[in-house]
């Protein structure tokens, strides 16, 4: 009975109850403050039944139901705030995209190699599920990000009709043979690096507490979505207040979708589990693409609604550059500080440019 009053069962519950209070009402400070709140609690609990799941399905699964659900719950919400005319519509998917991988590739992983390497000092890992992971990384945003801005058949950054269907099932394809790969194929790449610590093995929860969490988890990444979905109203008036780009939304929406998935990572990052860290981080990233653009692209051909994909030449070179960092980092697959404070220097360089361009 007690688990029934445990904070991870009571916390989704309350979000869930706050956001039916502010469903579709107009929120002053104090609204917004408990919306924050209940958002934030939400995300910790929603990375406790994540682990839960995890440590009962093992590596990688655990960490593809995290980013599956992470990624569904983002374009659930990309696509209902295209429908909704908002005025970053046309362009909110590809900031969306670009702004999570940046996030992930420089803030969530530089994150996770500072934290990890203060407290563990080397940190290792398996070159081949990083290697695998960052194989299918950079075509997908090239794919995604890059080439709209040079094909010619369509004005702009923009792929044409044809163009962006090709687009959607390549991404398709691209994802789906990387999850053969994590999942089937060579699962070993991505299984957790024995690092000698010694410590205890949790108790494998039951098959009753492992599917109880997964339906928490679903409870727990709705709300935020609802949550996040009740601020971004907010969001996109502090931006236009602050004379902000219009880019920055995509950018806070990212954040706010990611915070499952950030805290989960730096928790595995600070266990000298850098493996799992990185199997939530990459596969997130590549989730997002291979999951959001065909789901966009799907969606912006079916109903006529603009799509706007093609980076401006400071996102390319910014990609780019990530990319060769993070080959560099990933290649030895062992890591220490100054990995970590080159992405957080990259991270904090997007962030900047974001708003100064």
């Amino acid at each position: 009975m007690r688990k029934f009053f445990s904070p991870a069962v009571l916390l989704p519950l309350a979000a869930w109850i706050v956001l039916a209070a502010v469903w579709t009402r107009p929120l002053g400070w104090a609204l917004i403050a408990l919306v924050s709140a209940a958002l934030v609690a939400s995300v910790f609990a929603g990375v406790h039944h994540a682990e839960v799941v995890a440590h009962r399905v093992g590596e990688p699964f655990g960490t593809l139901v995290l980013a599956l659900a992470v990624t569904v719950i983002e374009l659930a919400l990309i696509g209902s705030m295209m429908m909704s005319g908002s005025p970053a519509a046309s362009t909110l998917a590809r900031d969306t995209v670009y702004a999570t991988v940046m996030i992930v590739c420089n803030g969530v992983v530089g994150l996770c190699l500072l934290a990890g390497a203060l407290r563990h000092h080397v940190l290792v890992f398996q070159v081949e599920g990083a290697g695998h992971a960052l194989a299918v990384l950079a075509p997908l945003t090239t794919l995604a990000l890059v080439l709209p801005t040079f094909t010619t058949t369509a004005p702009g950054p923009i792929y044409s009709p044809a163009q962006l269907a090709f687009a959607g099932v390549a991404s398709l394809v691209l994802y789906g043979a990387f999850v053969f790969v994590q999942t089937v194929r060579h699962r070993g790449y991505f299984l957790p690096v024995d690092t000698g610590d010694g410590d205890e093995p949790a108790p494998t929860p039951t098959v009753a507490t492992a599917v109880a969490s997964l339906a928490l988890l679903v409870v727990c990444l709705v709300a935020v979505v609802g949550l996040a979905k009740e601020l971004a109203p907010n969001i996109e008036a502090g931006v236009r207040a602050a004379s902000a780009p219009q880019a920055v939304v995509g950018i806070v929406i990212a954040l706010l979708v990611l915070l499952p998935e950030t805290w989960a990572a730096l928790r595995a990052a600070t266990r000298n589990q850098m493996q799992t860290s990185l199997n939530l981080a990459l596969g997130s990233a590549l989730a997002t693409i291979g999951l959001t653009i065909p789901a966009v692209a799907a969606l912006s051909i079916a109903i006529e609604l603009p799509l706007t994909l093609g980076l401006g030449p400071i996102g390319t070179t910014l990609l780019a550059l990530t990319l060769l960092v993070s080959t560099i980092t990933l290649a030895s697959g062992r890591a220490t500080v100054l990995h970590g404070v080159v992405h957080l220097v990259l991270f904090g360089v997007f962030l900047f440019l974001s708003v100064v361009p």
